[in-house]
């Protein structure tokens, strides 16, 4: 059975920072191009980051700088670091893992506020 599983959400006050993590099981990790998606209210749901298998990374132009994603093959494991966030930032945040399948995980709620 395949899962991901997404943790680190939470509340920040703008300019502070988060570490988002998934964890995969039931799929060969090394394979799958890694994503991170979010969906605010009333919004598309939309890519932040994505990471290939030999490493490559790509990231919306509203996050550049800021976000930087990163895989461990050997945790099956990606993780997103946001820094200098800010309310716009504010959404659920999905993992996503895609080769031929596509898989995503539950969602973590990211809350930007002072």
């Amino acid at each position: 059975q395949v899962q991901l599983v997404e943790s680190g959400g939470g509340l920040v006050q703008p300019g502070g920072s988060l570490r988002l993590s998934c964890v995969a099981a039931g799929i060969n990790f090394s394979i799958y191009t890694m994503g991170w998606y979010r969906q605010a209210p009333g919004k598309h749901r939309e890519l932040v980051a994505s990471i290939t298998s030999g490493g490559i990374t790509n990231y919306a132009d509203s996050v550049k700088v800021r976000f930087t994603i990163s895989r461990d093959n050997a945790k099956n494991t990606v993780h997103l670091q946001m820094n200098s966030l800010k309310s716009e930032d504010t959404a659920v945040y999905y993992c996503n893992a895609i080769t031929s399948d596509q898989y995503w995980g539950p969602g973590t709620q990211v809350t930007v506020s002072s």
